[in-house]
């Protein structure tokens, strides 16, 4: 009997690693893609003879697509199984990436980088659950502060691989680059996640006029950012509507998914105090990482002899910082509670945007490097008790759901940073002046993130929602 419960242990706990192995490799598609193509952009501007801010759509509409439909998958999960849906991703991803290698005008890049996202948005929230599931109570933060500190790594590694890739092969290396990687992804995934039986019922009614209304909001709240901030073309008036049309639309979004038994997204959420200070933690700082991420590519690439692959060596000082600290913080988080990691985290991230800000456009290399990897360093450090303190803040029942609300939340500071790049780049009146401004906002930010920070709990696995 002894034996038997032993080797029970062991097939849990193999199932478990190879779970939280594959969940870790597969989520690295979606942070890797949106900001590889930094690097890439201008030589993409060059070569379709496109505008900077049509451009940017390849970067916004990407982060767009991932925010609003990582709730829909969640529950898309639910009902039809996680297993299939994930592998079903993963072979679209590797269909939109091979569009997008051969992408022979702007459009046709376009719709094929709004592909990738839509195809692989579902890994996460339904990763998530997966790693819920077989993952016991004593290990599960651990798990999920290893999926986010991944994400967090293939963000900010993204620069330097498509500084070389551009360098070596040009733009369309960093679409063809995952193919070779989709291939032996969906072989393990075949072989190591386990099918398991749906928990949600069929006949559920289910949020489609949610599902419509989420992504419109964010579209509209992201062209409103990017045509306001430009001020070209649009006159005063015309962003007064636009703007009260978008909060007109959010509130009445909010309010129906209140009243919905079943909607995909959860505002009652948000009246968690943790949560939502984590939501926030990692709204703001992940809007300031990726706009160091964008804005740092387009402000060295007007230097005369610097190339794309010193370009991504400068941007690596922010991955190793991020790489460094991310196991770190971790086992600081299950040690001393949630709190004190991130708000150190937070600081340091802070410490960084002011050396930025003290640089401006005309900062030094040295100085760069040194505030990328002090940003770096602080964001590693709360990455995972960010995640984990999300998960714990409701009850265990609805961690998937908590799980693609987090991750939006995510996105959604990307979509504001890289829209305000667009807005502020394209209404400078010269380049110097436009990314100073970037360089304030980045601060601004950073320091928000530390305010927010300061709600999360002082102890891990402290739940909120006992009565949700």
């Amino acid at each position: 009997m002894v034996s038997q419960t032993t080797a029970l242990a062991d097939t849990d706990r193999k199932l478990e690693k190879r779970v939280t192995l594959f969940v870790a490799l597969g989520i690295i598609f979606a942070p890797l893609n949106s900001t590889m193509i930094a690097v890439a952009l201008p030589d993409i501007v060059d070569d379709f003879s496109v505008s900077l801010t049509n451009a940017s759509w390849l970067i916004t509409g990407y982060l767009i697509a991932m925010a609003s439909i990582q709730p829909l998958t969640g529950k898309i999960g639910d009902r039809f199984g996680r297993r299939q849906l994930i592998l079903g991703s993963i072979v679209g991803f590797g269909f939109a990436s091979l569009l997008a290698t051969v992408a022979p005008n702007y459009p046709m890049l376009l719709v094929a980088r709004l592909l990738q996202a839509l195809t692989i948005a579902a890994v996460m929230p339904n990763g998530s659950a997966l790693l819920r599931s077989v993952i016991p109570e004593n290990r599960r933060a651990q798990g999920y502060g290893l999926v986010g500190a991944v994400a967090g790594i293939s963000a900010a590694s993204g620069p330097p691989l498509g500084g070389l890739l551009v360098e070596l092969a040009g733009w369309r290396a960093i679409f063809l680059v995952n193919i070779p990687v989709v291939i032996p992804l969906l072989y393990i995934g075949w072989r190591w996640l386990p099918r398991m039986e749906t928990t949600t019922q069929g006949d559920d009614r289910f949020d489609i006029v949610g599902a419509i209304l989420l992504p419109t909001i964010l579209i509209a709240g992201a062209s409103l950012l990017i045509f306001g901030l430009k001020g070209d073309g649009v006159g005063t008036t015309a962003i007064v509507i636009w703007a009260a049309a978008v909060l007109a639309g959010l509130a009445g979004f909010l309010v129906y998914e209140s009243r919905h038994s079943d909607p995909v997204f959860q505002p009652r959420f948000f009246m968690i105090r943790p949560f939502s200070a984590a939501s926030s933690g990692v709204a703001f700082s992940n809007m300031a990482m990726y706009m160091m991420l964008i804005a740092i590519p387009l402000l060295l690439t007007q230097r005369e002899g610097v190339s794309k692959l010193e370009i991504g060596l400068i941007l690596t000082a922010l991955s190793v910082g991020s790489a460094g600290l991310a196991p770190i913080g971790g086992r600081l988080s299950d040690r001393i509670g949630r709190r004190t990691p991130v708000v150190a985290g937070m600081l340091l991230l802070t410490v960084g945007a002011f050396i930025l800000l003290a640089g401006g456009a005309d900062i030094g290399t040295q100085n760069l490097v040194v505030a990328l990897f002090i940003a770096g360093v602080g964001l590693g450090l709360a990455v995972s008790s960010m995640q984990a303190s999300a998960v714990e803040s409701v009850a265990a029942e609805h961690a998937g759901v908590v799980s693609g609300i987090y991750s939006t939340n995510r996105y959604l500071g990307s979509i504001v940073g890289s829209a305000i790049i667009a807005g502020v780049l394209s209404g400078a009146e010269t380049a110097t002046s436009g990314f100073d401004n970037l360089f304030v906002i980045i601060a601004v930010a950073s320091v928000g993130s530390v305010v927010v920070a300061l709600g999360l709990n002082s102890r891990r696995g402290q739940s909120s929602a006992k009565a949700l």
